[in-house]
């Protein structure tokens, strides 16, 4: 007669919503849970997480749709236990569990360190919750990083929150002060990311570049620098007036920091710059980017922009459109202005939704046609692809290139992990198609 195994690992489904610093917590998070292995059905889960992101509109009610379609899940295994974590939960609250009792667990993005205890507490049947902004340091909280073989690219989160307080935005009441890890920390992640097969790790803040654990964001890129193995660093998202004269020197004396920077604006308008409490203007903005392409002239820029901001006219948004002709970005992300309860912006006249999608419009289209020019741009060129995977065809593998580019790599000889030498035969929409040198 067969035994009945008492002791097989429980099954943890997370859902993430947002920002890549949502996807380092969720591994984070998951690598916490002692006992439990992930599955990506959250029909097979004995646990679900859903970390959630608060900065687009209506997110607190489509975490609460997505309870809703979890409930019945719940009726069938009145075991399953439901956690709600991340910044809705930190905003929202014992309200998630007061409008949807199928709840068990709701744990902020600076708390989710006690999650074990928090999982033992609902596993003895008591609800748990905990939104606190913790004196300790949760990474020093956290146990040790998996040992598993991972992918060959990687977040590290080395800075969270945000004293900025730009009018639209809920960071600093879901994240908190600005708070950085110390740089020994970051650099002993590094290492055992590295160890695990990682050979590119992208540096994650609200602010990265306020970073100041011990050093400053530049001194930590060095130090990673020097660290065997590691072949790229990345870091994201930045703020213009934290973008100081040696982070600029930064990318023209350390090879491994590659060339593509996000450095959000929001607008070309000086008067919605100042409404918006950006604490910069359009020339200063412009003024910075020529200082970056001075020292490193084939910068990739990225950036981000809001349209249709409360009391923007057309005026305003013309500004924009200037501004985005003559930085010419190879990547923007831009968004219509939605309303963020609490915040400053939400007080005041919005504007029109119909103008607002227009303008939303006009903008992509002209982001796009720039998008496209530089992907033709590369055409010829020869790069330099880190491979992270299969392609869907037969011999083809795909990577990212120095500027962030997806890369076919057709007939492809190299493996996961490795760093290649490519030539651009074909330029796509969204991606490159190359041969290897």
């Amino acid at each position: 007669m067969s035994e009945t195994k008492t002791d097989a690992p429980k099954k943890l489904f997370i859902k993430t919503y947002g920002c890549q610093m949502n996807v380092y917590d969720s591994e984070r998070m998951a690598e916490s849970l002692d006992g439990y292995v992930q599955t990506d059905r959250a029909e097979d889960a004995d646990m679900i997480l859903l970390n959630t992101c608060h900065i687009r509109e209506k997110a607190a009610e489509k975490v609460y749709s997505e309870l809703g379609r979890l409930k019945p899940l719940k009726e069938l295994k009145p075991d399953l236990k439901i956690g709600v974590t991340g910044c809705v939960a930190q905003a929202e609250g014992a309200e998630i569990m007061r409008r949807q009792p199928a709840v068990d667990l709701v744990v902020g993005p600076q708390s989710y360190h006690r999650l074990p205890q928090m999982e033992a507490q609902v596993r003895a049947g008591k609800p748990a919750l905990d939104t606190d902004f913790p004196e300790e340091d949760k990474f020093a909280h956290l146990k040790g990083r998996s040992t598993a073989r991972r992918a060959p690219a990687a977040f590290l989160t080395v800075q969270e929150g945000c004293d900025k307080f730009c009018a639209f935005c809920v960071v600093p009441y879901t994240r908190g002060a600005e708070v950085s890890r110390p740089a020994e920390r970051v650099v002993r992640e590094a290492q055992d990311l590295v160890e695990r097969g990682v050979r590119e790790v992208t540096l994650l803040g609200q602010n990265v570049n306020a970073y100041h654990g011990g050093m400053t964001l530049a001194q930590l890129i060095r130090a990673l620098a020097k660290v065997d193995g590691l072949e790229r660093i990345r870091y994201t998202t930045s703020h213009p007036n934290d973008m100081d004269d040696d982070l600029i020197a930064a990318h023209a004396d350390t090879d491994k920091l590659m060339p593509y920077l996000h450095l959000p604006v929001q607008s070309g308008s000086d008067r919605m710059l100042k409404r918006m409490n950006r604490s910069h203007t359009a020339e200063s903005y412009l003024r910075l980017i020529e200082r970056i392409r001075d020292v490193r002239p084939d910068i990739m820029m990225s950036g981000d922009f809001i349209v249709g901001f409360p009391e923007e006219t057309e005026a305003d948004f013309q500004a924009t459109l200037d501004l985005v002709e003559e930085v010419n970005y190879g990547y923007a992300y831009s968004f219509k202005y939605s309303t963020r309860p609490g915040t400053p912006a939400a007080e005041r006249a919005q504007v029109d939704a119909g103008e607002a999608d227009e303008r939303l419009q006009r903008l992509q289209a002209l982001i796009t046609r720039q998008q496209r020019a530089i992907q033709e741009s590369m055409v010829g060129r020869d790069l330099s692809v880190l491979v992270e995977k299969a392609g869907r065809e037969a011999g083809q593998m795909l990577g990212k290139s120095e500027y962030l580019h997806a890369v076919h790599i057709d007939d492809a000889r190299a493996q996961v992990g490795d760093v290649v030498p490519v030539r651009i035969t074909r330029a796509m929409t969204n991606s490159l198609t190359a041969v290897e040198m």
